[in-house]
């Protein structure tokens, strides 16, 4: 849990950019994180949000990794280029976005590279805020082998059909049935996307079919709580939401 740490035991980590083999594209760039040691650790695949594969990502990426966990951050938006986070999220904005079917390749070949460690315990969750907590969703359904998955305010989860397009050509709320874990989902209860209209909609699928999922929603919270870095950020919901997700992969993973 945050700031419970051992001032009397070893730290270290090692973080960089790789290339993780095995999605039908290709190769996929990514930014793996570790703990220095024999483990076995925990993995978590992180997927990137629509403001792009961003120093946020990193940072968190390197926080869940202080925690003990092995963490793959993909570049889905690979096959639009390279630049700042900023110029690549444009052109992928420019380009009709990102398709769902690559951003679950990614993640399924983020997940095999994890399992694939000799320093594995044998479990993976996935986590993602925004367009990547949607996309958490999305693989938490359709992606064998996730062992727990984290919805940090995910928009577009709820789609109604006029809103479909090639690039996302089916509602994740419609694959509800096939959830094969564990969920925690994250909200604030003044976000327009999504809204407490639309989170109500999703918990009432999770009920129908019985999932295990335990949702947090936060008064004078809008989106993108954790995001410290600009005006959504809330310092009591984010702190309070960081403690409940280190709890639940706690929980599930280790």
């Amino acid at each position: 849990m945050w700031n419970k740490i051992n001032t009397g035991e070893y730290e270290g980590m090692i973080a960089e950019t790789i290339s993780v083999p095995g999605a039908a594209r290709g190769n996929v760039r990514a930014y793996y994180s570790r703990p220095l040691g024999a483990g076995p650790h925990p993995g978590i695949v992180l997927i990137p949000h629509m403001p792009g594969w961003d120093e946020f990502c990193r940072e968190a990426a390197r926080r869940f990794t202080q925690h003990g966990y092995e963490v793959v951050c993909p570049d889905i938006y690979s096959a639009f280029g390279t630049g700042t986070p900023e110029e690549v999220s444009a052109k992928v904005r420019e380009g009709g976005g990102v398709t769902d079917e690559s951003v679950m390749d990614d993640c399924r070949a983020a997940l095999n590279m994890l399992k694939a460690q000799p320093t594995s315990n044998g479990k993976v969750g996935v986590i993602g805020m925004c367009s990547g907590g949607r996309h958490a969703f999305l693989a938490a359904c359709t992606v064998d082998g996730f062992d727990a998955a984290v919805d940090c305010w995910g928009g577009r989860v709820v789609m109604p059909p006029e809103t479909l397009t090639p690039a996302q050509p089916v509602a994740p709320i419609d694959y509800t049935e096939k959830l094969a874990c564990p969920l925690l989902g994250i909200f604030g209860n003044d976000d327009k996307f999504p809204t407490p209209e639309e989170v109500d909609q999703l918990e009432a699928e999770l009920k129908k079919y019985g999932k295990d999922y335990e949702f947090h929603r936060y008064d004078g919270a809008g989106h993108g709580i954790w995001y410290y870095h600009n005006q959504m950020y809330r310092q009591e919901q984010a702190m309070d939401s960081w403690e409940k997700t280190f709890d639940f992969f706690e929980r599930t993973l280790k």
